[in-house]
């Protein structure tokens, strides 16, 4: 089939692939069924968010958060911006996911992006380990206090794609961000009540007790996007990590968790969006959540869209949906 032959092709890509649905083959040779209690002794915790010393600031290709720490940051700029948007990217990838949308919304939309490589992942610190969903949530709030800075008359939308869009409902859950509006793409809510309890209790032993084991994605036999070149650029990028240490899975799914449970709490201005290919997170979990939002919630669905929805051979349909969708808020 196709998805194994492109498996062979890139054995070591695990852009999320293996991380929700994948990780149990790698599992059950490791682990017997007799030791699964284990998992209720052998809870993986993190690290609270560092206290704040400083304000949030952008500073050329950085956003220095509020306990010092500097974020990787990718702009594309536009003339006279009518919006700005915070983009937050998926596991395993960084801020130049969102560089074909970027120049685009710059160049035909006027919007301004800044997309930011989150702590653990591309330029920014802690390369490959997870480092709490509580630092990413407050990474998130500096990135949009920074932004709100550099910007202080032009509209702030945030942007989450997958992982990213889960980190995004975590926190508005918390406590709202401030933002104009949300627009979640392909949200990664696989986890919590949506994740088999098989699936949650082996992945909790497992990074209780081996949290440095990385896996791949080389068994996934998943399919992330129908843009083959993207997928040989990803892997050839020394920035998107490609082996993923168990106890970053485990943080990735009780995120996805946690905005799973958090759906009904968010309210305001949503855009959701997903592909009916995604072959990543279940259709079923993305449907569940989008009943589940409360406020002035618009949902695009995609026929042709896989899980990388923003760089599919379509994506320009995707990019376009999302700028009108800005307009016509700001009109509001």
């Amino acid at each position: 089939m196709f998805c194994q032959n492109l498996n062979n092709v890139f054995p070591a890509i695990s852009i999320e692939t293996m991380l929700f649905r994948n990780f149990h083959f790698h599992l059950r040779s490791l682990f017997a069924c007799l030791f699964m209690v284990l998992c209720l002794q052998a809870c993986v915790s993190f690290p609270d968010a560092p206290p704040p010393i400083t304000q949030p600031v952008l500073a050329g290709n950085v956003i220095q958060t509020a306990d010092g720490a500097l974020l990787g940051v990718q702009r594309w700029e536009a003339q006279s911006p009518k919006a700005v948007v915070l983009a937050v990217h998926g596991m395993n990838d960084y801020a130049n996911a969102f560089a074909l949308p970027g120049a685009w919304w710059a160049e035909h939309a006027r919007i301004t992006t800044y997309a930011i490589d989150q702590r653990g992942f591309g330029r920014s610190p802690n390369f490959g380990y997870w480092v709490g969903e509580e630092t990413m949530i407050a990474d998130i709030r500096a990135a949009i206090a920074a932004i709100r800075e550099a910007h202080p008359e032009t509209p702030v939308y945030v942007l989450g794609h997958s992982m990213g869009a889960a980190v995004v409902m975590a926190a508005e859950d918390e406590k709202p961000l401030g933002a104009d509006g949300l627009i979640l793409a392909a949200p990664g809510v696989w986890g919590g009540r949506a994740l088999p309890l098989p699936y949650r209790l082996t992945l909790n032993m497992a990074a209780g007790l081996a949290p440095g084991k990385t896996l791949t994605g080389e068994r996934a036999e998943r399919q992330s996007t129908d843009n083959i070149e993207l997928l040989r650029q990803m892997y050839y990028d020394p920035l998107v990590i490609k082996e993923t240490r168990l106890d970053a899975v485990l943080g990735v799914v009780r995120v996805m968790g946690r905005a799973y449970g958090a759906a009904e709490n968010i309210d305001g201005n949503i855009l959701l969006l997903f592909g009916e290919k995604d072959e990543i997170i279940p259709l079923k979990a993305m449907e569940k959540t989008a009943r589940r939002l409360s406020g002035n919630v618009e949902i695009k669905r995609y026929d042709n869209g896989w899980h990388l929805i923003l760089r599919d051979l379509q994506a320009e349909t995707v990019w376009h949906d999302i700028a009108h969708w800005v307009a016509a808020d700001i009109r509001q």
